[in-house]
């Protein structure tokens, strides 16, 4: 039986769920996006801007891809995800990787100590998570001072015409592409329900401040179906 989960986004039904999409997810995203998840992931990868000698902290990496692309400038790299499904996939595949190590780890409670990273960042990942604002809290926590934060996710196109378009794909198109490809078709009505209910790129920008992060701010990519959201940690003051 396959498992979806719902807009409750209990971590367990939410896992379950990854672990069961976790084989075919990469080929997945790739025609559902019309491979706009390469670029998405190559902005992600500039934003976070990751140097040799730096460690950062990629939450909900799923099956490691934007783990092994931040790993190419020579940062090292701790992969974090709470589907072991999705986990297990990202060691097959990127297990040779010495700069890289996969962590199971639940977003609000994060099993780091204080100021661990020098970045951190989140793909597509935070509308999953029960408590979206006690993530964001928890990776500041564990950045240094002066850290990064960077969030991609999908987000809500400010032109209503196209905004229109894409919400008929969304409803119309993408159930039918997902019953071809995917392992759990039911998985990405979720997909549809999480991305509806999800803020706009303010009310995200809100939740970075108001949980302590500077010079927040965002850049649509595909006219605003995907949003890059950034900030930094302040610098500790005597």
């Amino acid at each position: 039986m396959n498992s979806k989960a719902d807009l409750s986004k209990q971590p367990g039904q939410v896992s379950a769920m990854f672990d069961e999409v976790s084989t075919h997810y990469d080929r997945t995203n790739t025609v559902l996006s019309v491979g706009n998840d390469r670029l998405w992931r190559i902005a992600t990868t500039r934003a976070v801007d990751p140097k040799p000698g730096e460690r950062v902290l990629d939450l909900a990496a799923g099956t490691g891809t934007s783990s092994a692309a931040f790993a190419a400038s020579g940062a090292h790299i701790v992969a974090a995800d709470f589907s072991p499904g999705m986990l297990e996939v990202g060691r097959q595949k990127y297990g040779h990787l010495t700069n890289v190590d996969f962590v199971e780890a639940d977003a609000t409670a994060l099993p780091f100590g204080d100021a661990e990273f020098d970045a951190v960042t989140i793909s597509f990942g935070l509308r999953n998570v029960e408590g979206p604002q006690t993530a964001i809290a928890e990776m500041l926590r564990v950045t240094k001072p002066g850290g990064r934060i960077v969030i991609c996710e999908f987000s809500t196109p400010p032109n209503r015409a196209f905004r229109g378009l894409y919400d008929f794909y969304l409803d119309r198109v993408m159930p039918t592409v997902v019953k071809v490809v995917s392992s759990n078709s039911d998985a990405y009505d979720y997909l549809d329900e999480s991305i509806k209910d999800w803020p706009a790129q303010p009310k995200l920008a809100a939740w970075l401040r108001e949980a302590g992060w500077r010079d927040v701010a965002w850049r649509n990519l595909t006219g605003g179906i995907v949003a890059l959201h950034r900030g930094r940690k302040p610098l500790e003051t005597a």
